[in-house]
Formats: structure tokens, sequence, C-alpha cells
């Protein structure tokens, strides 16, 4: 009997790294996609973009003080779906759910939780996504951007956050945090507006992207340039490269899991019962199958430039756009609850406990939790209700007024 995805769900979508972590209850209202529009930004390059959009969600009230908002970033492949459905028939709520909503760590009955889409977000065709990046069309063309879409960074996105949050009335926001590619956005949240930042999670990531991760993430993008239907990004008028974006998502979704869950799901099961690996170039193991299914159904509706210029910005990445990482980090003022995966493939405990030494080099308080499992990186998103405990009484945490200018 061949393999077919109907006989894993679980497995598929804690390999996309969709599925809520922890047994928790959904997030119990409906959720509402809203759009944050600028006319125009100017880019951290110098470039201008205009307009932009992304899309942003939120749960819990925003008090009238307008000091009870937790800014969530997201993932490399994620959304600002963080929690919640949009209809009691979603397959499964936001990603991080667990922690999100009433009478949880991230009480929405105290709190009020932003979640954002980037810039250049990877989902372009998910019909509740709404970004800004090579896919959109540039008004001076009318023609999508392609790859003359100006280069993006961790700052940008964390400056597009910065006037969404600001078109609110929000002036201090109580904690930012995000795991991986968010935790990026969280650090530079903290270093580059230390006044706005009251607290900071960083979780699944450290300071700096180092050479090892750069040439991963050039790993990651050589399937799409290989793909002869990219055609130098230019592909919007033809047929779009989606075997390359598959196998490099493909490439993502195995390196943000550990080798242990591998072994336990699939072990050396085989694909087809019938069909013998060892036997045949075209019989494949249980693990293969899951893997290009899963990449497959992420690429239908992702954008292969939008993944290259994610690539970019993570590749780019320095806490503190430019300088040390010493100094980047050093101008993080907020106590940090630093979380990570001891297994992580992508960012290694030793990157992430130097991160939190050099920010608390200075008398910063910084505090480490662990989380435990099988899944490396992505425990930091599945797992993340392991933390709930230390992330409430983080929230809970008097936090010292900033200093008055001079």
């Amino acid at each position: 009997m061949a393999f077919t995805i109907f006989r894993f769900p679980a497995a598929l979508a804690l390999a996309l790294g969709l599925a809520a972590g922890g047994q928790a209850a959904a997030y119990d209202e409906l959720v509402e996609k809203q759009v944050f529009e600028m006319p125009e930004y100017t880019t951290a390059g110098g470039e201008t973009i205009a307009p932009v959009k992304v899309g942003w969600e939120a749960y819990g009230t925003l008090n009238e003080a307008k000091d009870n908002a937790i800014l969530i970033t997201h993932f490399f492949s994620g959304t600002g779906h963080a929690a919640g459905k949009y209809a009691e028939d979603d397959a499964a709520p936001g990603y991080w759910d667990s922690i999100i909503g009433p009478g949880k760590p991230l009480d929405t009955e105290t709190y009020y939780v932003i979640a954002s889409d980037t810039l250049v977000n990877l989902n372009t065709g998910d019909p509740t996504v709404t970004t800004t990046g090579p896919a959109s069309i540039n008004p001076d063309t009318g023609e999508p951007w392609g790859m003359d879409f100006p280069v993006v960074t961790i700052r940008d996105f964390v400056n597009v956050q910065k006037a969404l949050v600001e078109s609110l009335g929000i002036k201090r926001l109580h904690a930012v945090m995000g795991p991986s590619m968010g935790s990026l956005q969280a650090y530079e949240w903290a270093s580059a507006y230390p006044d706005m930042v009251e607290r900071v999670i960083p979780v699944i990531g450290s300071g700096a992207s180092d050479a090892y991760l750069i040439g991963w993430l050039n790993a990651w993008a050589a399937p799409i340039k290989l793909d002869p239907n990219w055609n130098g990004g230019a592909y919007y008028d033809g047929t779009p490269p989606t075997a390359g974006l598959a196998e490099a998502l493909k490439l993502v979704t195995l390196h943000a899991n550990h080798w242990e869950w591998a072994d336990d799901t699939f072990g050396r099961t085989w694909a087809d019962e019938a069909a013998d690996p060892a036997r045949s170039m075209t019989a494949q193991y249980q693990v293969e199958a899951v893997l290009d299914q899963v990449s497959a159904a992420r690429a239908a509706k992702s954008d292969a430039n939008h993944f290259l210029y994610l690539v970019k910005a993570n590749q780019a990445f320095l806490t503190g756009h430019g300088g040390s990482l010493a100094d980047g980090l050093a101008a993080i003022e907020a106590p940090a609850l630093v979380i990570h995966a001891p297994e992580d493939l992508i960012f290694f405990p030793e990157a992430v406990r130097e991160t939190a030494t050099l920010i608390g080099a200075d008398g910063t308080p910084v505090d480490i939790v662990e989380l435990q499992g099988t899944r490396g990186h992505l425990d930091g998103v599945i797992g993340i209700a392991q933390a709930g405990d230390a992330i409430r009484a983080f929230l809970a945490q008097d936090v010292p007024e900033p200093a008055a200018a001079d």
C-alpha cells in the first residue's frame, strides 16, 4: 500500500512548524486579520518602497493607558497568526496558541497581544497574509518588483512594526517576543529602541547570524537559483520556480528539526511497503516522502523571491545593525528572558549563551530557560508551553521606567 500524507497528519503539521504546542484550549475568540499601510517607507539602506502594507492581528484589549501591549514577531516561514482561529473550522490555531489567551502566560485578560506579518513574508499565496515584497506591484512600472525590490533587513522589519505600534498610540511595549527569526527581531527591537521595550523574550535565536548559519542559508536558497524557471527572479508572467522552492523548503524543514525526531517518527520505514528503496531508484523511505509532500504543500502558497529576500535579511543580521555584536547587545536595556533549545541545529546553544552573557555584561538582568524535546529548533515553536511559568513570572516583574533624557 502506497504512503499518503493522510496517514501522518501530525507529522505533517509538526514538520511544517504550524501546530501549536501543548494541550491548552485554543484562544476562544475568532481572530480578525487587519492591514497596516504606509504611503512610503525608506529602508535602512536608503531606498524607498511605496506603498508598504503588512497584515496584523491582535488578541485581548488595549487598555486606556496603552501600556499593556506585547508584540509577537514571527519565524522565517511563519506569519503574524500567533494564536486563535480565523474561522471555527480552521484546522489549527496560530502557532503559539498554547501561551496566548485568557489565563495563559500571555494572558489576554491583562495584555493586548499584537502579531504582524513581516515585509517580504514568504506566504504570498495565503489569503490571510498581507505583505509587501518582490511579488508586489512596483507603482513606477505597473509590474511586480521582482529582484528590483530593495534589499531589506531585520531592522526594516522592526521599523515597519514600530510604525504600526505607534499608529495605535502605543509608546512603550510591555514586551517584545518571538521565535527564530522572530527572536532576531526581538533583539533588534530592544537594541534599536530601548525606550520603547520594557522586556524582551528572544526564543531559539542568538544575537547574530554566524558564518555557519550564513552558509546554511546560502544552501537553503541554492535550489531556487538552480531552477531554470527562476529566470533571475523574472517569473511572474510565466511559470514560477515551484520545484526549486519546494527543495529549498525541504532543506528548511529538515534543518529545523532534529535527527532524534526523524528516527523516532520514521525510522527506516519504506514509503510504500511493497517497494524497497534499496532495490529501486524511484522507491522512497517514508521520511523522504513526507519531506517531499510537506515542501510541495508549502511551495504552493509561497513565493521564491520572497524566500531569497528572507535569506538575505537573516544572513545580514547583527544586533544593532552594524558595528560589533557586543555594542549592539550592550544597547539592550530591557531585562531579557532568553529561551532556547539545547538540541537546536540552527542557533546553537553556545551562541545563545554568548548572546545572553553579552546582554548581561553591563548589569542588564538576563535569565535563560532551556526547552526539552526532540524537535531541535522547532521545540521553540511547538514546545513553548514548557516555558509558560517562566514567561508568566517574567511578564509580571516590575521594570524601572527609562531614565529621562538630558
